[in-house]
């Protein structure tokens, strides 16, 4: 069984960072592709960032492109996510997810394509 611990999170003034952290359980953790998901309040969950199993290969919304950066340490069976210049409406739930299917090396899920998740860590940007 695999389980995903999330830490990192908090509040944070607009221009600001936080660095989300990941820890995954299981042998089999550099098979993963992972991703970071969120939920403003009274909205859907949105995948916002993925990464191949491998590391080769990113995805980004256009919401934290350029902003946001995942990133994956095989040998720590973390997954991270480091936010910089932090806006207001990046306030929301973060979730760290992982795909269990074994898929290319640069393959990158799509959002149904997740099937463990965290425990969810709050993010607050204050303006």
């Amino acid at each position: 069984q695999v389980q995903l611990v999330q830490s990192g999170g908090g509040l944070v003034q607009a221009g600001g960072s936080l660095r989300l952290s990941c820890a995954v359980s299981g042998r089999t953790f550099n098979t993963y592709a992972m991703g970071w998901f969120r939920q403003a309040p009274g909205k859907e969950r949105v995948i916002i960032a993925t990464i191949s199993w491998s590391g080769e290969s990113t995805s980004y919304s256009d919401s934290v492109k350029g902003r946001f950066t995942i990133s994956k340490d095989n040998a720590k069976n973390t997954v991270y996510l480091q936010m910089n210049s932090l806006k207001p409406e990046d306030t929301a739930v973060y979730y760290c997810a992982a795909d269990l299917t074994i898929r290319g090396s640069a393959y990158v899920p799509q959002a149904t394509e997740f099937d463990s998740w965290g425990q969810g860590t709050q993010v607050t940007v204050s303006s």
